[in-house]
């Protein structure tokens, strides 16, 4: 596709300074004839013209200097249109070498990267760069200053490129990779961790719930205990057989206390 395009656009130059030229020699071949025409050398341009009913006789001239004049002002105005198309033609020719020099520099850039390169002087780097962008096949048909222009950009970015090699990224993103599963797995002992915590919690509400049930239950059964300890204790101090109450001790039991 680009290069129908570059095709396309010198032929498209080649018919403008083609029809440049053949309206130039119009224009010199027009003023000639009116020239000798109003020398009488040559006779004016026979034409007939009018308004209405009425025919001009001096219509074929009026016609010639006419056509003259315009051959003659398109003559002078077409080399601005010549210098506008030669400015356009210069700018697309710049940005194709900057893109040319991009595509170099990135190629270069990205070798660099990788450690292709490893001369550590200014004059011995730019000529390993350049030999490199030489031999690139990607590079073939670009022209040697723009190879030039790309292998100094490089050799300038040369920190640039150590400090962001392609080992020292892969570093950086395996220990970011290691620090990321670390806290997807701390997160997920966290939850876990929360989990048993609720759990636990709520274990020891019931524990405790039970066993202030149980207590009551305890005091309760206390309460209707000592309630018949009178009437056990008159039964143990009156022996059944009439011997003596002396004989026995009785070791009276003392009621709980309430509200232990």
């Amino acid at each position: 596709m680009a290069g129908f395009q570059s095709i396309l656009f010198t032929a498209q130059t080649a018919m403008m300074r083609l029809s440049f030229l053949m309206i130039c020699l119009a224009a010199l071949a027009a003023l000639a004839a009116t020239g000798l025409s109003a020398l009488g050398v040559w006779p004016w341009l026979s034409l007939q013209a009018g308004i209405g009913a009425g025919v001009s006789p001096q219509a074929g001239m009026a016609a010639q200097i006419m056509l003259t004049a315009v051959a003659v002002m398109l003559a002078f105005f077409l080399p601005a249109s010549g210098r506008i198309l030669a400015l356009e033609n210069s700018h697309r020719r710049f940005s194709l070498r900057m893109e040319d020099v991009l595509q170099a520099y990135r190629l270069a850039h990205a070798a660099d990267r990788t450690g292709v390169f490893t001369l550590a002087s200014e004059f011995d780097a730019v000529k390993e760069r350049l030999a490199f962008l030489r031999t690139h096949p990607d590079l073939a048909g670009l022209e040697p200053d723009v190879l030039e222009v790309a292998s100094q950009m490089s050799q300038v970015s040369q920190e640039l490129a150590d400090t962001y090699s392609d080992a020292k990224v892969a570093r950086a993103r395996t220990f970011l990779t290691q620090r990321q599963e670390e806290l997807d797995t701390f997160k997920a002992r966290l939850e876990d961790a929360q989990i048993i915590m609720h759990e636990l919690r709520q274990w020891t509400r019931d524990v405790e719930i039970e066993e202030s049930i149980a207590k009551s239950h305890l005091g309760r059964l206390r309460g209707e205990l000592f309630e018949l300890l009178p009437e056990l204790s008159a039964q143990l101090q009156t022996p059944p057989d009439g011997s003596d109450p002396e004989a026995g001790s009785v070791v009276p039991i003392q009621p709980p206390r309430r509200g232990g």
